[in-house]
C-alpha cells in the first residue's frame, strides 16, 4: 500500500510586488501564498482539481481564517509552505498551512482555515459527497496542539529539537 503524504510542502520565492516598503511580505499576501500553495499541493500530490467541483456547481468558501505572523518573509527569500487537513465534517474542511524559511527551521506564519462546501448556484451549504469525505479523511494529519498558539508552541519545540 502506498503511503499518503499528509503534509505536502513546496517552495516559493517572495516577489518584490508582494512586499511593503521595508521589503517584508505584505500581511494580506501571506494568505495568497499559503492558499496558492495548498491548491498546488492538492493538484501535485493528490491529482485533486478544483475545476472538477466547479463544473458541478460545487466548491468551498472560507468561513474562518486565523493567522499568526511570527517572523517576516522578505523580498527574494525562498520560503517553504506546508499544508495539511486537520479535520473533515459533513460540510466543512479544517486546514492548516504553515510558512517556514527555506530550510524549514524557522516558522514564519501559521494559518488555520475553515472551508464550507456550498452549491455555487444557490450559495447555500451542502453536504460533501461521501466519496470526498472518505478520501479527505485519509489525509487528516494527527497534530499536537488544539489552539493555534498551542500548535505554534509545538512546532517551535519540534523545530528546536531537530536542530
Amino acid at each position: 500500500m502506498q503511503t499518503i503524504n499528509k503534509a505536502p510542502s513546496s517552495q516559493y520565492k517572495i516577489r518584490f510586488h508582494d512586499c511593503d516598503m521595508f521589503g517584508h511580505l505584505n500581511n494580506a499576501r501571506y494568505l495568497d501564498y499559503m492558499i496558492s500553495a495548498r491548491q498546488d499541493h492538492l493538484q501535485d500530490n493528490y491529482n485533486f482539481l478544483f475545476n472538477d467541483h466547479y463544473k458541478q456547481n460545487r466548491g468551498w468558501v472560507v468561513t474562518h481564517h486565523e493567522i499568526q505572523y511570527l517572523k517576516p518573509a522578505r523580498f527574494d527569500e525562498t520560503v517553504t509552505i506546508t499544508s495539511l487537513v486537520l479535520g473533515v465534517a459533513e460540510d466543512t474542511l479544517f486546514v492548516e498551512i504553515m510558512m517556514l524559511n527555506e530550510t524549514g527551521t524557522q516558522l514564519k506564519a501559521l494559518l488555520r482555515s475553515t472551508l464550507t462546501y456550498i452549491n455555487l448556484q444557490t450559495g447555500r451549504r451542502e453536504l460533501h459527497p461521501t466519496e470526498l469525505v472518505d478520501w479527505a479523511n485519509t489525509l487528516v494529519a494527527e497534530v499536537r496542539g488544539n489552539t493555534i498558539q498551542e500548535r505554534i508552541d509545538m512546532i517551535k519545540q519540534e523545530l528546536t529539537s531537530k536542530h
